[in-house]
Parts: C-alpha cells; sequence; structure tokens
C-alpha cells in the first residue's frame, strides 16, 4: 500500500499495487429511490420492492448502473487524491465501462 502524499507523475510506478482501500457505502433503499428521483430512472427493477422481490431473477432491487458509477468520484477523493493533492480534478472520461454483476439493495 502507498502512504503519505506523492507526486501525481509518480502513480504509474504504483500500477498493480493497491493504493488503499474505501470505507463502506451502503447502498440502501432510500438511497436507490432518491437516485430514481434524482434522475427520473423509476424502473421497477431499482424502486419496486415488492415487483423485483416477486420478478427480479436477482430476488429484489438493484442499485442503477450510473448510482455505483457515480461512486467513483468520492472514493477517488477518499482513497486517492488525498493521497496525491492535485490543485484541481476533471472527469475526463471513461472507456468500456460495463455493469457485469448487479448491486443489491
Amino acid at each position: 500500500m502507498v502512504d503519505g502524499i506523492m507526486p501525481v507523475g509518480d502513480l504509474a510506478k504504483h500500477i498493480g499495487e493497491e493504493i488503499g482501500a474505501s470505507s463502506w457505502t451502503l447502498l440502501d433503499q432510500a438511497r436507490i429511490n432518491e437516485f430514481a428521483h434524482c434522475t427520473g430512472d423509476h424502473q421497477w427493477i431499482h424502486v419496486d420492492t415488492e415487483r423485483a422481490a416477486r420478478e427480479s431473477p436477482f430476488g429484489g432491487t438493484i442499485a442503477h448502473g450510473f448510482l455505483t458509477l457515480s461512486l467513483i468520484a468520492p472514493t477517488a477523493f477518499e482513497v486517492m487524491l488525498s493521497r496525491i493533492a492535485p490543485k484541481s480534478v476533471v472527469n475526463y472520461g471513461l472507456e468500456k465501462v460495463r455493469f457485469v454483476a448487479p448491486v443489491r439493495s
């Protein structure tokens, strides 16, 4: 694990190493419902607990893929950005993002 502050340019030297671990994030139904409200994505697989319990192949509701993706920012701040102390941060983008497993509420 990497300790202390490091220059941004040194990140490449640590590929394959653990930089740190974030704290746990609770994705409960209330948070999923708030995300649905903010985005307008009210698909039953996310917000209808009774129907999801009956019909979902996952046995209940699941978090939106984009909700889980949006957690990259706070996780990056907690784990990595505190160690490189950048002057500013810009989300440059993502390539080939896939949601390979559901996140249950």
